[in-house]
């Protein structure tokens, strides 16, 4: 018996080729989804309730995020999004930082992370550490930019120089000033290594890569912040009385101090991106702001802001590149409650909050003993011939 026959009634061969022709092209744009967004999410994976890379890669591909930041470079998920488009940034773990300095270290490292994976899975850059001058180790700072010029080297000697860029992620606290935006500096300690580091970067043509969250600025004065400037709501604003620049939030008033502080150092050719900003859906008592409510309200309006390729008062021409953070709640982080509650989605994929991204997380196959995620063209399959005939 033919197929429509099954739902009671006869279709002609031209409506099963119209369905055909419907499923195909359906299935393609799902694919495709993720030339859609321009906004890049971090992948952490510091729990031990996360769904598959498989299913992460059709969840984020549903959502059309194209730009995806990971903190290592895991085999399996750089395989889960091979010939996906969806383009990655992978990261060298601060304890891996000082064995990139060794140039054999630094290219054996990239061919086994990275060579495998090109061009199928699009790896567009490499962070050497993340907030390496936010703790106390001596040794590793001094052994960052080595280590970057090591990867540097050994990605042009593979023949991949231009194709995969070489930075590293600060967090906002290598700040010694950030107000007003123009009188931004950099901490009197860090100026002696961001100084050469800032010169690698303008060689290789890569980006200043600066973790902002505005939240801790809240949390820490919840009576002195006004909530509307830190979440994008209408505001009067901070004028910069040097450039008499207006700011109606605090994230893009942090992103050009950076700017500013870059500037003092000589340099007007580096781009800044935002690695990390978020805000948590929860926190402990004393964590002023941390709700379902105003996480949503943040990105809610960030991703509005990204939407509209808004630039910030001091470069307006320049639309902001950020990556939120982070794609799901990690129940593993240490530390207060509000690190374990930054993400957009539960570990199920259930979104934590509503700020429009409606992805699609695959259920769970165990038909064959072994956990794996139903393909999504037989789901979609199913769930059209199923509207188309009913």
């Amino acid at each position: 018996m033919a197929m429509p026959e099954q739902f009671g009634a006869r279709w002609p061969p031209s409506s099963c080729f119209c369905i055909v022709v419907l499923l195909v092209l359906l299935t393609d744009q799902v694919l495709r989804g993720a030339e859609g967004m321009s906004v890049g999410i971090n992948y952490g994976q510091i729990a031990d309730d996360l769904p598959s890379p498989r299913r992460v890669s059709w969840l984020l591909r549903s959502m059309q995020v194209s730009k995806v930041k990971l903190y290592d470079a895991d085999p399996y998920v750089l395989s889960a999004f091979l010939k996906t488009d969806v383009e990655f940034v992978v990261g060298i773990g601060n304890e891996n930082v000082s064995a990139m300095v060794d140039p054999a270290a630094a290219q054996a490292w990239i061919q086994q992370h990275v060579q495998p994976y090109l061009p199928s899975t699009r790896i567009t850059c490499i962070t050497v550490g993340n907030e390496v001058f936010k703790g106390n180790d001596t040794a590793l700072k001094a052994n960052l930019l080595p280590a970057m010029q090591s990867v540097y080297q050994a990605l042009a000697a593979l023949g991949l120089q231009g194709r995969v860029n070489v930075t590293t992620a600060h967090s906002l606290d290598i700040m010694g000033s950030s107000y007003p935006p123009s009188a931004g500096a950099f901490r009197p300690d860090v100026v002696p290594y961001m100084q050469p580091i800032l010169g690698f970067l303008s060689m290789a043509r890569s980006p200043f890569l600066i973790n902002c969250y505005p939240y801790f600025a809240y949390k820490a004065d919840p009576n002195s912040v006004p909530l509307e400037y830190v979440l994008f709501q209408p505001n009067p604003g901070v004028m910069d009385s040097n450039t008499k620049l207006n700011y109606d939030n605090m994230l893009y008033a942090q992103i050009d101090s950076v700017y500013a502080a870059i500037q003092a150092l000589g340099h007007t050719d580096i781009d800044v991106k935002i690695s990390e900003t978020g805000w948590p859906s929860r926190g402990d008592p004393d964590e002023a702001g941390a709700t379902p409510e105003y996480a949503g309200t943040y990105i809610g309006n960030l991703l509005q802001r990204i939407e509209m390729k808004q630039g910030t008062p001091l470069r307006p021409s320049v639309p902001i590149d950020v990556y939120v953070f982070a794609l799901f709640n990690e129940n593993l982080k240490p530390g207060p409650a509000s690190e374990r509650n930054y993400g957009l989605f539960y570990p199920d994929g259930r979104p934590v909050y509503n700020v429009g991204l409606r992805g699609y997380l695959p259920p769970m196959d165990e038909s064959e003993g072994t956990r794996k995620a139903v393909p999504l063209f037989a789901l979609v399959t199913i769930a059209w011939i199923t509207l188309l005939l009913s």
